[in-house]
């Protein structure tokens, strides 16, 4: 029997294979607990929240019906930031890995990964200072014209800060996620695969099609779902850029607008005590678990485009 296998016929494991084994496990579990540390303290701490009434909840008859205009502002604006992004997004990443001329698609790539290294804090000031001014007119032109479609109605605001520009903006900090992840996966489409479409006639967009974006399917979906967790927690943009009042409308262009449960509680939480602190800690709560069935929701929708799942 060869000295490197046990009694049993089993491969003798090295102690560096033992020590790296151990400590990806660790990190596992570390996660793990950090995880369930966070759940555990947002459950405690805003527990007491949950049967508050109206003089704890700036007049909201009950925790219902305070967070719900925010769960309802979160899912809007990062909804619309992944309508926007992810098109954008594909269109960059397949210019990048099949397109451009290589040294173009080597610009282009290190200026989409610079993007993603910027601090959220400046997005918020771009939008602010420069986007949301320059979006008035349009915002004017789109209120006399477009007005019979429910979005655009509403008085258009003179200021910019509405929930359409807190959504391109928010849609510009996740291109750089969904493009990294969707260029790499359409990068690695098996050659034979693009080549024997090409030979079959057919044009180099049908190749995409039929070879490229299905291969890069759950690379997709991974990718549309890691930016929409980016934008439902993004915090400082959109608190600078959002003209907030906590209401539901759908009205994206007007100065009444909807506030994220980010944004709320980074606005709010210096000056909250008691039970109103409790109650933002709670509505972080529900954004975790928000963030969570979006993951898992990814994950199992992922699982069913791998090779092998039926």
């Amino acid at each position: 029997m060869s000295t490197a296998q046990t009694e049993t016929g089993s491969p003798k494991r090295r102690l560096g294979d033992l020590v790296f084994a151990n400590l990806t496990l660790a990190a596992g579990v570390l996660i793990l607990i950090a995880l369930a540390g966070v759940a555990i303290f947002l459950t405690v701490e805003g527990a007491p929240a949950l049967g508050a009434g109206s003089s704890d909840l700036s007049g909201h008859s009950n925790f219902l019906t305070y967070v719900a205009p925010l769960v309802f502002g979160t899912l809007l604006a990062a909804l619309i930031a992944l309508l926007i992004a992810l098109p954008l997004s594909l269109g960059v990443a397949l210019a990048v890995s099949h397109f451009a001329p290589r040294r173009v698609a080597v610009l282009i790539g290190y200026v989409v990964d610079l993007l993603a290294a910027v601090p959220s804090v400046v997005y918020g000031l771009w939008g602010i200072l420069v986007l949301g001014p320059r979006l008035i007119p349009v915002y004017a032109w789109l209120s006399a014209h477009a007005s019979w479609i429910p979005f655009f109605g509403g008085t258009p605001s003179n200021t910019g800060r509405t929930i359409l520009t807190a959504s391109i903006v928010l849609a510009i900090m996740i291109i750089p996620i969904i493009t990294a992840i969707t260029r790499e996966i359409f990068s690695q489409t098996p050659r034979l695969n693009e080549e024997a479409a090409l030979a079959l006639g057919a044009t180099r967009w049908e190749m995409v099609r039929l070879a490229v974006l299905p291969y890069g399917r759950s690379g997709i979906v991974s990718a549309a779902m890691l930016g929409l967790g980016r934008a439902l927690g993004e915090t400082m943009a959109v608190a600078l850029v959002l003209s907030a009042s906590g209401v539901v409308t759908f009205h994206l262009i007007s100065s009444t607008n909807p506030s994220t449960i980010a944004a709320n509680i980074a606005l709010t939480f210096a000056d909250a005590s008691g039970v109103q602190r409790n109650a933002l800690i709670a509505s972080g709560l529900v954004l975790f678990l928000i963030t969570f069935v979006v993951n898992f929701s990814a994950r199992a929708i992922v699982a069913r485009y791998e090779p092998g799942s039926k």
